[in-house]
């Protein structure tokens, strides 16, 4: 199996996600009580490289356990609560295409966090990659600046506000992720952490909801499906593609990913975008991926 083919099979399943997740919503589970058990979930699939580190773990320093902080519990367990909760405002498939601003968000973070310098192409593209988005949400920001045909809902802008807070909670994660991998944690203890602190997070607001909390056995076999087929397989399959590939490669097959999804939402979710949506899509799609292949 070629290293192409690995990362789309890694795509299609990353997809499905989304298949999962946007109907586990509608049958009434609260996105706060997906994205808990989630983290709970995969928090016991690697509790046993936790509890290797258990004696050394009083010897983390306090800027390793913020780097922690900020991957776990912003990174994965914020940004994914929002990235859940953004489904119950927007058309999913907008979601995901305005997740492919990750890049410039975690470009500029490095540049702030790592010194990682800035190039003037990189602002170009950005700029494209800002049109695009524009694009995808043109009736919004027509709506906001005034044309009196369109009215912006309060719930457009709360699914606007929690996609930016995962877009900027996941690129966050990816900067401090390379912090705490320049400071020598490997891949499963970074991976372990993150969903440890993303558990510390989630758990106290889990308890202090005030709806009452129910999950019956069907839903929490689709929670435990979601982590395996988009979570773990799809991460076992992306890695031996990235073996097999170079990274600018990888991430240039990454632009699957979308496609799929919104394919997929279409499909099975009737969940349809405009031309212009499509369009603005297409543009952002284009920016992010040059800026990620170009390393700019």
């Amino acid at each position: 199996m070629s290293g192409i083919a690995f990362v789309l099979v890694a795509c299609f399943l990353w997809a499905i996600d989304t298949l999962i997740r946007y109907p586990l919503i509608e049958s009434g589970l609260s996105p706060l009580h997906i994205v808990t058990y989630e983290h709970i979930i995969l928090l016991l699939i690697f509790s046993y490289f936790l509890i290797k580190k258990v004696k050394t773990m009083g010897e983390l320093r306090l800027s390793h356990i913020f780097y922690f902080f900020i991957v776990g519990g912003l990174g994965s367990a914020i940004a994914t609560l929002c990235f859940t909760r953004a489904f119950t405002y927007l058309n999913p498939s907008l979601v995901i295409l305005l997740q492919k601003f990750q890049p410039l968000v975690a470009i500029i973070l490095a540049k702030l966090v790592l010194k990682e310098p800035i190039q003037k192409k990189f602002i170009f593209w950005a700029l494209i990659c800002l049109f695009g988005g524009l694009l995808i949400g043109h009736q919004d920001v027509e709506a906001l600046f005034g044309n009196s045909s369109i009215e912006l809902s309060e719930q457009n802008g709360f699914g606007y506000l929690f996609a930016f807070i995962a877009i900027i909670g996941w690129g966050a994660s990816t900067v401090f992720g390379k912090k705490l991998s320049l400071s020598g944690y490997t891949e499963i203890e970074i991976m372990s952490g993150r969903f440890f602190f993303g558990a510390l997070v989630l758990i106290p607001f889990f308890f202090s909801y005030s709806q009452e909390y129910s999950i019956n056995s069907e839903q929490l076999f689709k929670i435990s499906m979601m982590i395996l087929i988009s979570g773990i397989l799809a991460m076992f399959f992306y890695y031996q593609g990235l073996k097999k590939l170079s990274a600018r490669t990888c991430i240039l097959a990454d632009m699957f990913f979308p496609f799929c999804a919104v394919i997929a939402n279409w499909v099975f979710l009737s969940k349809s975008l405009t031309p212009g949506q499509i369009l603005g899509g297409l543009i952002l799609l284009l920016g992010s991926s040059i800026i990620q292949v170009k390393q700019y």
